[in-house]
């Protein structure tokens, strides 16, 4: 009788066979099928980066950095409160010309730093918008947009 090795086994069976079923019997010893453990992780970063943009009625208002946050902030908290107005969230980039930013935000207060944005709808008593232009949990994936890019 050929005892054969569990690498052998498994290369060896007959394709179309189930081998999970099946034990593999050697000197008398029933021996179960190997077991592997999968991990996944669905998301390894600890933060999500969002481009955003900002619309505004009046296209000759403008706005500084600090007031583009405080802004954010005023939307956290009148949605969220003060709890919500203490979710960190940092302003990486900021153009001024076309007020766009990069935002840097903890997973725990990303559902929040959206929905704030999506709702915010006023910027001193003038009709704003924010588009979410770019959202991902790799900074370098907002370094460019394929759906911009000409060729």
């Amino acid at each position: 009788m050929r005892i054969l090795t569990k690498k052998a086994y498994l290369w060896n069976w007959p394709r179309g066979h189930d081998c999970n079923h099946n034990r593999m019997r050697r000197a008398g010893k029933v021996e179960g099928p190997a077991t592997y453990e999968r991990v996944v992780y669905k998301n390894a970063s600890v933060y999500h980066y969002m481009r955003i943009s900002l619309e505004l009625e009046n296209e000759s208002t403008r706005l500084s950095a600090v007031q583009l946050k405080q802004l954010i902030i005023t939307g956290l908290r009148d949605l969220y409160g003060e709890v919500g107005a203490a979710s960190p969230f940092d302003l990486l980039k900021f153009d001024e010309k076309t007020l766009t930013a990069v935002l840097r935000v903890c997973n725990s207060g990303f559902v929040k730093l959206w929905s704030a944005l999506t709702f915010l709808g006023f910027y001193k008593n003038e009709q704003c918008a924010f588009r979410i232009l770019q959202v991902s949990p790799f900074l370098l994936a907002l370094s460019g947009n394929s759906r911009e890019l000409i060729l």
